[in-house]
């Protein structure tokens, strides 16, 4: 299935990768489909100024490889936006790619690091989704 096949299936959708690279992209896609990662954040400004598309509860979005092919299909649960060190344990959990808020923490200061700059202040964009569709 081709991501304009998709986009027929699911007219709302947005696209987006997970992750900086290839890598990471690979293994947060594979923790989604296993059922571990039921969350994602961005940084707020990501999403400002002709950026990102927010997330919207509701719509369905295609998750993509990092080649562009799609990979995945989920569906927003809910949106939050929070500073950073105001996450709780119970959300960076439920990103899956940790065993701690203290992990979580160093991981994505380091994302966020390289990615336009960090501050435990920095407001991020909370998701919480579920998966609806493999693309095989």
């Amino acid at each position: 299935m081709t991501v304009d096949g998709l986009k027929i299936r699911y007219p709302e959708a947005e696209s987006f990768r997970f992750g900086d690279s290839e890598a990471l992209c690979q293994e947060l896609l594979a923790l989604v489909i296993s059922g571990k990662k039921t969350a994602t954040c961005g940084a707020l400004r990501d999403f400002q100024d002709g950026g990102e598309a927010m997330p919207v509860v509701g719509r369905r979005d295609i998750s993509l490889n990092w080649d562009g092919t799609p990979a995945c299909v989920i569906e927003t649960t809910e949106v939050t936006i929070r500073r950073f060190c105001d996450v709780d344990a119970d959300f960076a959990l439920s990103e899956g790619e940790d065993d701690s808020l203290e992990g979580w923490q160093r991981g994505h200061q380091a994302y966020f690091t390289r990615n336009g700059g960090f501050d435990p202040e920095m407001q991020l964009v909370c998701e919480r989704f579920k998966l609806i569709e493999v693309v095989a």
